[in-house]
């Protein structure tokens, strides 16, 4: 198992909590469209992270993440 498959593993444990609509979570599961989460719930899902993670989210680097698989690379790369 690679560095990123630990991160998507870890990645999707933290949305199920979120995760209201019960949608199958995969690598292209969107926040807003798929999951329709709403910006209160994405800045309580990026503190979850940022906490698990012991990283700092910026919020230009928020604005460019739209799925799950982009949100493990920028995990990954933050972690480095």
């Amino acid at each position: 198992m690679t560095d990123r498959d630990t991160f998507y593993e870890k990645l999707t444990g933290l949305i199920e909590p979120f995760n209201k609509k019960g949608v199958d979570i995969s690598e292209t599961t969107t926040f807003a469209g798929d999951l329709e989460w709403d910006s209160l719930t994405v800045m309580d899902f990026v503190a979850e992270v940022e906490d698990a993670f012991d990283i700092v989210i910026s919020m230009n680097q928020q604005a460019e993440i739209e799925n799950v698989g982009q949100l493990v690379d920028a995990v990954a790369k933050l972690v480095g």
